[in-house]
């Protein structure tokens, strides 16, 4: 099962060119709410641009977004490539985005939600955090959720075995383990350490009839 995204009405943004370079100009513009972004791909001279800063941070949270920009009264859809953001107040520093047209085919990696419990006393393990897939540019999932209620201890879950929505294409190896059902490491080692307890025991219990002075 997998969620789908599209550029939907709050996705609408107002783009400003900008002819002004460097770190003092990406300074200013983020003193004033905005973010530097460039716009790039098929074939077309990068624009640079500054976005929303409050409605653009909203968007990007979300995987492959698809912002429907108005640059000078152009329209253009185009998708969130990168984020650059500060490392320590993690705001948002730069945006890069690739131009898109409806029906277009793009690759995107999409993440792996897991959902439900999996059998009682069992752990399941996401081994892979995204799936790589070909899908529509103005229809990518927001996620792909994996189902795991009541599996049991042993099971391993492929690429190929998750469901895609339609028009989405693996990418990734079908092979790709993606989620590995196990029981905890303490679980399987507990009746070794108890056999281990109990020959301890013994062997202390032992020692004072060896000391004791012969009669």
């Amino acid at each position: 099962m997998a969620e789908k995204g599209s550029a939907k009405a709050d996705n609408k943004i107002v783009a400003e060119l900008r002819d002004a370079f460097g770190k003092g100009a990406a300074r200013r513009l983020r003193a004033a709410g905005r973010i530097p972004a460039v716009i790039y791909g098929h074939g077309t001279a990068p624009q640079h641009v500054s976005l929303p800063g409050h409605e653009v941070s909203l968007i990007v949270r979300r995987a492959n977004a698809i912002l429907d920009l108005d640059i000078a009264g152009k329209k253009q859809l185009a998708l969130v490539k990168d984020v650059q953001k500060d490392p320590v107040r993690q705001v948002i520093e730069h945006v890069d985005l690739v131009i898109v047209r409806k029906g277009e085919k793009v690759h995107v990696e999409v993440p792996v939600h897991l959902e439900g419990e999996s059998f009682s006393g069992t752990i399941a393990m996401l081994e892979v955090g995204t799936l790589r897939l070909e899908a529509e540019a103005t229809n990518i999932p927001e996620r792909v959720v994996v189902g795991i209620e009541g599996v049991e201890d042993g099971t391993q879950i492929t690429a190929k075995d998750i469901p895609l929505p339609e028009g989405a294409v693996l990418v990734d190896d079908p092979d790709l383990l993606i989620v590995n059902v196990v029981l905890p490491a303490a679980a399987s080692l507990g009746e070794p350490e108890e056999a281990e307890e109990e020959a301890a025991g013994g062997e202390a219990a032992e020692e004072p009839a060896a000391d004791a002075p012969a009669e």
